[in-house]
């Protein structure tokens, strides 16, 4: 399946191994990826808080740039971006005086043709269609699928369709073979942008999702979000002094999880690139089930 290809700045940068694994298990899931070419930043969350045209402007040229090639989709992975695209899809299709206005900024012509899909819209398509059958190592594990703010909402654009309690993400980790759980943070939010102004803040809030997880015995939380992982992963140090206990939980992309289980090697899936550590006991779900609470709670201690 021919796709256009839109990484955004992060993907280039702090969450790389999020690109590096799509792009691995793209091959084994029959898609191919088409980068745009002069591709822009989106504008991420600050630009159509300053300005409504520039906010809509650098979304509008991306999804001109996927026009013009042709492209019938266009493969969005972080979550921040996805929603700048969609939301911006949405409004110029709904209100057409803004159209030729903004095809004026940008210089481009825009109809609106180009779907704009998410990450676990692909996957979720690829579990719908045979992906259990490509399995080579089986993700037993237990997993905590943490889908943040930008997956749910706004309810008019989000790539998953239940704002309390989606199950997108959920049901591909089944299908390659993991046990998600029931949990109460899986919506929350993570502190998003004030990772560099308001750590304190990131801590306690990030502090909680992580808490809830171990406290209910997942072995790993999936994101779909690189900011998510950002504040999960990066920010683990600052949310082990706010709760005065140490996590060993790792935090894992959705296309990483996915590409373990079709056997690809972690170098090639960027896991080594991760701040905490990727341990996961070897051990099936099944036999976790008999596990004490204890046991379950593994490496996790007060400091």
């Amino acid at each position: 399946m021919r796709m256009g290809f839109f990484p955004g700045c992060s993907l280039e940068g702090s969450a790389r191994e999020y690109a590096e694994s799509l792009r691995a298990i793209a091959p084994l899931l029959e898609w191919e990826l088409e980068e745009l070419p002069d591709w822009n930043c989106c504008g991420a969350t600050a630009a159509h808080c300053l300005n409504h045209t520039l906010g809509l402007a650098l979304p509008a040229r991306i999804l001109a740039l996927a026009e013009s090639a042709g492209l019938e989709e266009l493969l969005v992975p972080c979550s921040a971006c996805y929603n700048r695209l969609a939301a911006t899809r949405q409004e110029l299709q709904q209100n057409v005086e803004l159209r030729p206005k903004i095809s004026q900024v940008i210089e481009m012509e825009l109809a609106g043709r180009t779907n704009v899909v998410h990450v676990i819209n692909a996957l979720t398509r690829a579990a719908n269609n045979g992906l259990a059958t490509k399995l080579k190592e089986p993700f037993r594990h237990k997993v905590a699928c943490y889908y943040g703010c930008y997956l749910t909402r706004p309810l008019s654009t989000a790539s998953c369709k239940r704002a309390e309690d989606p199950q997108e993400m959920d049901d591909v980790m089944r299908a390659i073979g993991a046990e998600p759980i029931d949990w109460a943070f899986k919506v929350e939010c993570c502190g998003a942008g004030l990772s560099v102004t308001r750590v304190d803040l990131v801590a306690e809030l990030s502090g909680r999702i992580i808490d809830d997880a171990v406290q209910r015995g997942a072995e790993a939380i999936i994101v779909a979000c690189p900011m998510c992982h950002s504040n999960l992963d990066l920010r683990r140090g600052a949310i082990q002094r706010n709760r005065r206990r140490r996590y060993s939980i790792p935090v894992l992309y959705v296309t990483q999880a996915v590409g373990l289980a079709l056997g690809l090697d972690r170098q090639a899936l960027g896991v080594h690139r991760h701040f905490v550590p990727v341990r996961l006991p070897e051990v099936s779900c099944a036999a976790r089930a008999a596990l004490t609470r204890e046991d379950v709670v593994h490496g996790e201690r007060e400091l």
